[in-house]
């Protein structure tokens, strides 16, 4: 199983990301390390990506999961996937389970302002909310509560127990 957890920047995917790795035993990825430079130069400086600079991440994401996938091992990966048509390049065939980390720009905005050392201009929130089409077809899970309480959620809408693990951990 991949679980791709979405999301606006600063709503919690990589801390949730991680931590829901660790309570499932399988592997984590940022979608963010896939960006080529030139993205995370655009991003650091304040200038929202366009849909031509997203299509090589999202192709290269695309590859991983699909190695993840062959090699038979379940995964975590925080990505925000704000568009349909990104999904939709992500999972072409419904091959993962999508967790939309929904919050409020009220919520978020300060959060993105308190973080360091990420090349994420908070400026770009508002950009990113305009860019934001709320899924359908995924697991929501509001972001409010502590990132143990929302691991928590996700897992009771996985169907999956704190103990429960997706695949055995990654040696």
């Amino acid at each position: 199983m991949i679980v791709v957890l979405m999301g606006v920047a600063g709503s919690g995917k990589t801390t949730i990301g991680l931590l829901l790795a660790e309570r499932l035993g399988c592997g984590f990825s940022d979608a963010d390390s896939f960006h080529p430079p030139a993205n995370v130069e655009k991003m650091r400086a304040g200038i929202p990506l366009t849909d031509d600079d997203r299509w090589p991440w999202l192709h290269a994401l695309r590859a991983a999961i699909e190695g993840w996938e062959r090699a038979g091992v379940d995964h975590v990966v925080a990505c925000s996937a704000l568009k349909q048509a990104y999904r939709d390049v992500l999972a072409p065939q419904d091959d993962a389970t999508f967790v939309y980390l929904k919050g409020s720009a009220a919520l978020i905005g300060p959060r993105l302002a308190a973080r360091t050392g990420h090349y994420m201009n908070p400026k770009l929130l508002d950009s990113q909310f305009a860019t934001l089409e709320e899924p359908d077809d995924a697991i929501v899970v509001d972001i409010a509560p502590t990132p143990p309480e929302i691991v928590a959620d996700i897992l009771c809408k996985l169907g999956r127990t704190p103990a429960e693990s997706l695949s055995p951990p990654p040696a």
